[in-house]
């Protein structure tokens, strides 16, 4: 198993696919962080204008200051029951802030690395697995190649098996590299410290409001890696399903395509989630793991963090025995 092992990963770093990987993460990270820098220099310049130097060098003179808009907003007639609700949710986490004297205003490296991951753990990083996944048997299928395997009496299971694991090693680089690109560009920006700061965790919303009878303050390194283990977790779900989709279809594009379009229909599900039953349970639409623990997630009866690992773990699971059924069946010789 581990020469099986072995040569699946030799395959996939022979085509390249995992440096393209990590190229479009270094590409994004760094403009993530070029835009929170410059967003971050354009707020302070606008509250300048309006508070006073002295002031918006305070950070808890922005954050009242930010409840102040937050206020004005929820006065305006024309906003949306859903955003209202947002914004009173944000509005008493930053009032948590104030009373607890944690500071959510200033980026240090440390906290840019875990926002990073809370921003693209829905849609960016599980398009970085389709890339990884999509062909690791659809591509062998369609080639042929993978008959080389099987005539030399290699049973199916294992075969399959192999690859699933090292898809699994290429998921754990990708994580681990996201880590440590963003440490590197992050430092850049907003230096490297940050790391012992308090975080805010456990955040609950109930009825719109926020609930924080729950709410422990961890260290922002201890936060960094729950957040790093809910961000890997899902995109071991999202590569098993795109694993399967791999295992089913000979065509590389069609499956690419199929979870690409399944990703996508994801955020537009979201919006039905109050109204209709079906959607939530759907892996695409319980990926936002982070939110649960950030307390940013749009209140949803029924639905937190057990539901949603409990719905991704079973299509996991799904994923995987029918991948291995349908791969054993097939006839793949002639």
């Amino acid at each position: 198993m581990y020469r099986l092992v072995q040569n699946e990963v030799v395959k996939m770093l022979k085509k390249k696919r995992l440096y393209i990987v990590l190229g479009i993460l270094l590409v994004m990270i760094s403009a993530f962080a070029y835009g929170q820098y410059h967003s971050l220099d354009r707020t302070r310049e606008q509250l300048t204008r309006r508070i006073g130097m002295t002031e918006a060098g305070d950070w808890r003179k922005i954050a009242e200051q930010q409840i102040i808009d937050m206020k004005s907003r929820l006065d305006s007639p024309y906003i949306n029951e859903q955003n209202r609700s947002t914004t009173r949710v944000r509005m008493e986490q930053l009032q948590y802030y104030l009373d607890n004297n944690i500071n959510p205003v200033d980026i240090s490296g440390a906290r840019f690395t875990t926002r990073f991951i809370e921003q693209s753990i829905y849609l960016f990083l599980p398009l970085l697995m389709i890339l990884l996944a999509a062909d690791m048997v659809s591509g062998e299928l369609a080639g042929g190649t993978i008959k080389l395997l099987l005539v030399r009496g290699v049973p199916r299971w294992k075969v399959l098996l192999s690859k699933y694991l090292a898809l699994l090693l290429l998921e754990l680089n990708v994580v681990f590299f996201t880590l440590l690109i963003s440490v590197a560009v992050s430092g850049i920006f907003f230096g490297y410290g940050g790391w012992t700061e308090p975080v805010a965790t456990g955040f609950q919303v109930a009825a719109g409001q926020l609930v924080t009878s729950s709410v422990v303050n961890v260290p922002q390194w201890q936060y960094l890696l729950m957040v790093y283990g809910l961000a890997y977790f899902v995109m071991v779900v999202v590569g098993t399903v795109s694993f399967m989709i791999s295992v089913l279809v000979k065509s590389t594009a069609a499956s690419i395509g199929i979870m690409l379009s399944t990703l996508v229909s994801g955020s537009f599900l979201n919006s039905f989630l109050a109204d209709w039953t079906l959607p939530r349970y759907l892996f695409m639409v319980n990926m936002r793991l982070t939110d649960y623990i950030s307390g940013s997630l749009r209140p949803i009866e029924g639905m937190n963090m057990t539901f949603s690992l409990t719905v991704l773990a079973v299509w996991m699971a799904a994923a995987i025995v029918v991948s291995f059924w349908y791969f054993s069946k097939r006839d793949i010789l002639v």
